[in-house]
């Protein structure tokens, strides 16, 4: 395999701008969509080279070392003396701020280089930045050790009194990392070798998918625009769009299967050296979810495959008049629907009206995102694919990357990417300690105002056909939160667990693929030759292990929640909020309770998966009218 700079250096060379009648098909397609706006970082920081980014850098290094000269090998005693809740309150306080600086730096860092991840200097820039913070880290890591060592019921003596009472979720939430510590040196080591190791992995692969380019249609596309093309109304056209994308990965699969073990490994290493059991534990872990609660729900998802996503792709492909769909047609739009170009205007209105319907306030939240310049919608050259919502830190206010193409999906993903941001404006006020949501939670928000979005539209249009074309389109958007999010995770289980006997090759992998993808699809898709590599450019595998089973939580989540709110009981909206402000200073469960909804009970999930069978029995009756 070539070196990484060889590699990058023959990906530059492909061709960035298509000419020509490509070029041609641009300037309509822009005109069609408006203005796309462009996020404007400067509330962060003017520019890669501001001295106040240099200044607070610099200052952030100075503060991580000042505090480790100030309370390391201290903390057990300043606990046990009288003064522990104020002491141990200052000391929270102090790592707080220091945080939300580190956090600002790194999240500006992180979204320059997301604006286009093939710029070298802007690669440079991030990498640099990382690195140096890291290094920074490295004096603030003994502070939540040593909070670990302190006995539990001295700790539950200091947190009992204020200021250090305001912090007590957190550090309840920080000794539950207590049985999976190491210690301090090797905390350490592993901290400074995550740039060299899984940092540097992802970073390869980031900027290898960036700077791949798809043939289709004489244009050498970017990776958005050709899983764009999956949507198109020209069968013709998802077909070559599809094995441009199979030809290309296949091309590169030895890059991408060397990242997959080699992050595989990296990370049963941690887990072997932590203690943890299974490939997933730490994931549980961190989400804050039991993991017997995780695999009840992948059981019922599992099980209902039939009754969702086989049914559903059985019936489309009747529309479309064939005993079996292939691949590329599996989110095609349905035959004899007249599609249109969204504009950018009427997708912002739409997804701000029903935010309104829902609740002025939220509306208000969302238009600040419009307005302040905190969305980059274009598609460009080497920007990152797919769509994201960067809460960046408590001191400033989210960001929100799409790459908006006008397609009625591009319209939910906005709704969906806005959800994450109210929520993380609402959680703010809880501080860069507490404001993170674990991802038990974290898409609640975002599937909560897909649903808003959707159910609007759908209560206005009257034409049975483009109801239809709605409903089934909401019903695949499910399919892939749900059931493609559950046979992601068992992908990722059966690479995981296979990884510890030993390497894998790519067609052991693609085999691995494979198998997932027919037990969850169905008979009515037909995973021709081709289909093998796609998990190659699925970048949750990359940078957040078994993430995935995450959206499959929260759509189910949601469909129970949406259900309270159907309903119409009074003070869902007050609830809703209060669930999305508390942030992560408390469980789900009981911030769950205030619903009705239990997650632990087995039974939670039919709720969810009965909304999407139900709507599949919806399209199935308006087969018989």
């Amino acid at each position: 395999m070539p070196s990484r700079t060889s590699l990058s250096a023959l990906l530059r060379d492909l061709p960035r701008v298509p000419d020509g009648a490509a070029a041609l098909r641009g300037v309509a397609q822009a005109a069609e969509l408006g203005v796309l706006p462009e996020w404007d970082l400067s509330d962060l920081y003017a520019g890669i080279d501001a001295p106040a980014f240099r200044e607070d850098l610099t200052r952030a290094e100075t503060e991580c070392r000042a505090f480790s000269e100030r309370y390391a090998g201290r903390i057990r005693d300043i606990a046990a003396g009288p003064d522990a809740p104020v002491e141990l309150g200052r000391a929270v306080m102090a790592f707080e701020r220091i945080e939300d600086l580190m956090g600002r730096l790194m999240s500006y860092a992180g979204l320059v280089y997301s604006g286009d991840t093939t710029d070298e200097t802007r690669a440079k820039f991030y990498g640099d930045t990382r690195e140096r913070l890291t290094a920074a880290s490295g004096h603030l890591l003994f502070f939540g050790l040593e909070l670990n060592r302190v006995e539990d019921a001295v700790m539950d003596q200091a947190t009992a009194q204020e200021p250090l009472a305001r912090y007590r979720p957190w550090i309840e939430d920080l000794r539950r990392e207590k049985p999976f510590q190491l210690d301090d040196r090797t905390e350490k080591l592993f901290l400074e070798k995550s740039v060299t190791a899984n940092a540097a992995w992802d970073r390869l692969f980031n900027e290898t998918i960036a700077a791949l380019r798809f043939p289709v249609g004489g244009e050498r596309l970017t990776l958005e625009p050709t899983l764009n093309k999956l949507q198109d109304p020209d069968g013709a056209v998802r077909r070559e769009a599809a094995l441009a994308i199979g030809d290309t990965l296949r091309a590169n699969l030895r890059v991408f299967t060397l990242i997959t073990n080699t992050l595989a490994k990296d990370k049963e290493i941690s887990d072997r050296w932590r203690g943890f059991k299974d490939v997933a534990d730490a994931r549980h872990l961190s989400n804050r979810v039991e993991p017997e609660v995780v695999a009840a729900m992948v059981d019922a998802v599992r099980a209902a495959y039939p009754r969702l996503s086989h049914r559903y792709y059985r019936l489309k492909a009747k529309w479309f008049g064939v005993e079996a769909l292939p691949y590329w047609d599996r989110n095609a739009p349905l035959p004899k629907v007249e599609q249109r170009t969204i504009p950018w205007a009427q997708a912002r209105d739409t997804v701000l009206d029903a935010y309104n319907a829902f609740s002025p306030d939220m509306a208000g939240i969302a238009k600040q995102f419009f307005d302040g310049g905190w969305i980059d919608a274009p598609t460009r050259p080497g920007k990152a694919p797919g769509a994201f919502a960067h809460p960046t830190v408590p001191s400033s206010h989210p960001y929100v990357l799409v790459n908006y193409q006008g397609k009625p999906r591009d319209v939910m993903t906005l709704a969906h990417e806005l959800g994450h941001g109210v929520h993380q404006v609402l959680a703010a006020p809880n501080g860069a300690l507490m404001a993170p949501t674990p991802l038990t939670l974290a898409e609640t928000a975002s599937v909560f105002g897909e649903m808003l979005t959707f159910r609007k539209l759908l209560a206005e249009t009257t034409d049975s056909t483009q109801r239809r074309a709605m409903l089934a389109a909401k019903v695949e958007d499910m399919i892939n939160t749900v059931v493609r999010q559950i046979a992601f995770y068992s992908f990722e289980r059966k690479v995981h667990l296979a990884r510890v006997e030993g390497e894998l090759t790519a067609d052991e992998i693609n085999a691995l693929w494979m198998s997932v993808q027919a037990e969850s699809l169905g008979p009515a898709i037909t995973l021709d030759a081709g289909y093998e590599p796609f998990w190659a450019y699925i970048p949750h595998f990359i940078h957040s292990p078994f993430y995935v089973y995450a959206y499959a939580f929260g759509d189910c989540l949601v469909n129970s929640l949406y259900g309270v709110y159907a309903q119409a009981e009074s003070g869902f909206v007050e609830r809703y909020f209060a669930l999305l402000s508390a942030g992560g200073s408390k469980p789900y469960g009981e911030l769950l309770k205030p619903f009705g909804l239990d997650a632990s009970d087995p039974a939670f999930w039919q709720i969810g998966l009965g909304m999407i069978e139900g709507m599949i029995a919806e399209l199935e009756g308006m087969e018989t009218h």
